[in-house]
């Protein structure tokens, strides 16, 4: 599933494109994804200027006049903007038809989601999607902090990476970016949340940070299917230093790096550096 770097790495690439110009058709090549497509996507984006491209946690909002567009990627889905006569593909499930710049012809804002575990739905003007209401602070945002982590963590028995994956504490770090930032810190994924100290946060989210705005810059991690709006695939994987290296020598100390499933993830740790 594409995490918060991807998706930001996509509202990046979206934005020059799709800011300030106006949506001329829509067209839905099904009812439904994750869930039904509101009728409000057909009924009230076309002819409307979309005013600005945002993400909140991993969801993309398409924001207009008459409201907006609230986009997941889910499993495998991506999103780009291509020549309008661009053949459809199987699994072209939404196009956006928007107009050109100047005289430029216009192009096609296409969702692509082959396992269909992305979802398109309608946010009204002035209200919160309840897929939102509840969600944390972003880790790149100034509410978010170790004193918040270490404050939210108090009497809980949750691993500490699962504490760090709940979109109610903060967003955005999945289980990637919850094993890197760990593994930076050098704190152990198994540890009870509420037995990690107050320093010991304020250094893992000083690496949640780091390694997002880093994963960022570089694009991304590449998974699966993922692909950035241009076509080009991220590059942050190529740097991971615990997630999916089982088994391989820790790049710090030599041991072989463990691997268990906790809370249904695989989860990959030193068993000598993180404590």
């Amino acid at each position: 599933m594409p995490e918060l770097p991807e998706v930001e790495t996509t509202r990046r690439g979206l934005a020059p494109h799709l800011e300030g110009r106006r949506i001329v058709g829509v067209t839905l090549r099904r009812p439904d994804l994750r869930w039904p497509i509101p009728r409000e996507i057909e009924a009230l984006l076309p002819s409307r200027t979309i005013t600005a491209i945002r993400r909140r946690a991993k969801y993309l909002l398409m924001d207009t006049d008459a409201g907006s567009a609230l986009w997941h990627l889910g499993m495998s889905g991506s999103i780009r903007v291509l020549p309008a006569e661009t053949p459809v593909q199987a699994h072209d499930h939404v196009d956006l038809l928007i107009e050109g710049a100047g005289r430029a012809k216009p192009r096609v804002l296409r969702f692509n989601d082959p396992r269909r575990f992305g979802c398109l739905l309608w946010q009204a003007p002035g209200e919160t999607h309840e897929l939102l209401r509840d969600l944390g602070p972003e880790p790149l945002s100034d509410d978010f902090s170790g004193e918040l982590l270490f404050e939210r963590s108090r009497g809980r028995k949750a691993p500490v990476k699962a504490f760090l994956m709940d979109q109610k504490i903060v967003v955005g770090v999945g289980n990637i970016y919850a094993a890197e930032a760990l593994f930076a810190a050098g704190v152990s994924p198994l540890r009870a949340a509420g037995k990690v100290s107050r320093e010991r946060y304020d250094a893992i989210a000083t690496e949640i940070r780091r390694i997002l705005a880093y994963a960022i810059q570089r694009g991304g991690t590449t998974l699966r299917d993922f692909l950035s709006p241009d076509g080009a695939p991220g590059y942050f994987e190529q740097e991971l230093s615990a997630y999916g290296r089982g088994g391989e020598p820790c790049p710090r100390c030599g041991r072989p790096l463990k691997q268990a499933m906790l809370a249904q993830r695989a989860t990959v740790w030193c068993g000598h550096c993180q404590r």
